[in-house]
C-alpha cells in the first residue's frame, strides 16, 4: 500500500484514512472489530476517531468509538501496526469542551485510556476555540509531545485564517505546529477548501485529511430522491444535495463509474484522493461490502477525461 507523508511530520498514510465514528453507533462493536482487522489485512492501516464520537447518540456521552477502538486493540495487539488519529474540543456529554490547556491536559489522560495505548500519532484541535488564546492550545500539545503521548497535532474544522495564525505562532513561540488540517471535502463541497485552504496547504506543506468523502454517502447513488432519505440516520442531512447541481455530479459519476467498471463510491474516493494538497481523505463503513469499495478505491487512478469530467460537473 502507497503511504505518504503528513506535513513535516513523521507520519506516514495510506491513501485513505478510516472515519471511526461509526463505531458504537451505525455499527456494533462485533462489526467495529471486523471492520479494523479487515483494515489491517489491506493495508489501510490510519483510523481517525474523536473523544466526542458518539455523544450525539441516546444515551452516549462521547468515547464510544475510541472505547471500541481500545477494546480491539486490547484483544489483537499490534499498536505499531496502527496510526492513531482523534480529536480533543467538541461538546462532549458531559458539557465540557474547548481548547484549554486544562482541559486537553485532562481529555487526552481519557482518550488514552478509552483507546488502552499509551500514545496518540495524530492529535487534533476539533475546532477552533477562539477563547482560548493559540499560544496556550500549542503550549498544551507541545507538552503533550515532550511526554511521549503524541507524536503529531493537527487542526479541523479551521478557517484559512485562522490555521496561518495557528502556524505563525507556532514558529514566533518555537511551539510544534499544526501537521494536517482536516477539512470538509468532496465533490459536493469543494469551494471551503479549494478557495482559501488548498493554497495555504500547499505553500506550509500542510497535510490534508479530508472528510466527509462521499458526501455522507450522498455520492455512493443510493440517494436519488426525497424518499430515499429514510435508508440511513445520515439521511435527513442529504436533502440539500437533492438539486439540479447534485443529479449532474451522480450523472457524471454513474458514467464515469460504468466507463471504468468500478463503483460511483470508489470514483467520487479517487477524485478526492487525486486533488492537489491532498493527503489521505477521510471514508467510513459500517459493513464489509462497503469496505471493499474504500479498499477499490485506494488504487483506482481516474484518467484524464474522468477527472474533467467530475470537475466539470461540480464546479
Amino acid at each position: 500500500m502507497e503511504l505518504r507523508p503528513l506535513g513535516r511530520s513523521a507520519l506516514r498514510l495510506p491513501p485513505i484514512m478510516f472515519g471511526a465514528n461509526v463505531f458504537g453507533w451505525t455499527a456494533d462493536e462485533a462489526m467495529s472489530h471486523r471492520l479494523l482487522d479487515a483494515l489491517v489485512d489491506a493495508g489501510l492501516t490510519a483510523i481517525d476517531t474523536a473523544d466526542v464520537y458518539s455523544a450525539w447518540v441516546p444515551g452516549h456521552q462521547g468515547g464510544e468509538s475510541e472505547s471500541v477502538i481500545g477494546r480491539w486493540l486490547k484483544q489483537r495487539g499490534g499498536r505499531d501496526r496502527v496510526v492513531l488519529a482523534t480529536k480533543v474540543g467538541m461538546k462532549m456529554g458531559s458539557g465540557d469542551q474547548g481548547l484549554s490547556r486544562a482541559w486537553i491536559m485532562r481529555e487526552v489522560e481519557a482518550s488514552l485510556k478509552r483507546l488502552q495505548t499509551d500514545y496518540i500519532d495524530l492529535y487534533q484541535a476539533h475546532r477552533d476555540d477562539p477563547t482560548t488564546p493559540l499560544d496556550e492550545t500549542l503550549g498544551a500539545f507541545a507538552q503533550l509531545i515532550e511526554q511521549g503521548k503524541v507524536r503529531a497535532i493537527g487542526a479541523s474544522n479551521y478557517t484559512a485564517a485562522r490555521l496561518q495564525e495557528a502556524l505563525d505562532t507556532s514558529e514566533r513561540c518555537g511551539l510544534p505546529r499544526f501537521e494536517s488540517l482536516q477539512p470538509l471535502y468532496n465533490l459536493m463541497e469543494r469551494r471551503g477548501f479549494e478557495d482559501e485552504l488548498q493554497p495555504l496547504c500547499l505553500r506550509e506543506n500542510v497535510g490534508v485529511i479530508s472528510y466527509y468523502a462521499l458526501a455522507a454517502g450522498f455520492l455512493t447513488g443510493k440517494y436519488r430522491s426525497e424518499a430515499d432519505l429514510s435508508k440511513s440516520p445520515r439521511g435527513a442531512n442529504l436533502k440539500k444535495y437533492l438539486d439540479a447541481r447534485g443529479d449532474r455530479v451522480l450523472g457524471a459519476l454513474d458514467m464515469v463509474s460504468a466507463r471504468l467498471g468500478v463503483t460511483p463510491a470508489q470514483v467520487a474516493i479517487a477524485w478526492v484522493i487525486a486533488r492537489p494538497a491532498m493527503t489521505a481523505p477521510i471514508a467510513s463503513a459500517t459493513n464489509l461490502e462497503q469496505f471493499a469499495d474504500i479498499v477499490k478505491a485506494a488504487s483506482l487512478r481516474l484518467d484524464a477525461e474522468a477527472v474533467a469530467q467530475l470537475d466539470e460537473a461540480s464546479a
